[in-house]
């Protein structure tokens, strides 16, 4: 049988041991399919010992999220499905269908602006699937020639750049941003070098919903509503 992996990716200190820690509690009690969970970090310390460390590949011209196409690479040290996840999201139900749909085929989400733009086919790289050594050129061309690091804002304009063809995006419900379809941009207010939400709240997530994204402010750690404090564990 096809291995499963779900992977995540830490480097440097933006994100703590406790999000890779949460986020592996919540992937082990919101699926019922059998899986390993990987980190891909130059720093394993503080993570549950359960979890799998993928040491970072040695390249001093990466740094944060341009790590991330290294998940493409025919050389990451595991084998078969390979979910990846960001480290600030929350799951809320049960994501199953993400190891089942379009078996074979590499899916990701259709990005957020989708929500404001009609039309809108992007990526967002927040969680996508992939068999291992899948659209390999990904990671290859990458490190053949630096200069997307320079010119791209991201890991996720990267990977829209290559891959033109033979993808599938998720189901636009399944994947949610948080700040801009379930709750409001326009409830986002200032605070210090960030934003919070300027009041608690306990919306309603459509059942259909099983991954809540939190793609720049606030991070999960800095929200206080309900289904988030409930659920970020």
């Amino acid at each position: 049988m096809t291995q499963r992996w779900v992977v995540c990716l830490k480097h440097g200190t933006k994100y703590s041991s406790e999000y890779v820690n949460k986020l592996y509690s919540m992937t082990k009690r919101h699926s019922t399919m059998p899986f390993n969970f990987a980190c891909i970090t130059e720093n394993a310390h503080g993570l549950d010992p359960n979890i799998k460390i993928i040491p970072l590949p040695q390249d001093n011209k990466l740094s944060g999220w341009w790590y991330k196409p290294y998940v493409f690479s025919t050389e990451i040290p595991i084998d078969g499905t390979i979910l990846f996840l960001d480290l600030d999201l929350v799951i809320v139900r049960n994501f199953d269908y993400l190891w089942t749909y379009e078996p074979e085929k590499f899916c990701i989400i259709r990005d957020f602006a989708r929500s404001r733009v009609k039309h809108w086919h992007k990526f967002n790289s927040s969680v996508f699937r992939l068999e291992k050594g899948q659209h390999a050129h990904v990671w290859n061309n990458l490190i053949s020639d630096y200069s997307p690091v320079k010119k791209m804002h991201g890991d996720q304009d990267w990977i829209y750049n290559q891959i033109t063809k033979n993808f599938s995006f998720w189901p636009d419900q399944w994947i949610q941003s948080y700040k801009w379809e379930v709750r409001s941009k326009s409830e986002l207010v200032g605070v210090n070098s960030g934003r919070r939400f300027s009041t608690v709240k306990n919306p309603k997530v459509d059942y259909e919903t099983s991954i809540l994204v939190f793609h720049g402010d606030p991070k999960p750690s800095e929200v206080k509503d309900p289904i988030i404090i409930d659920n970020w564990r």
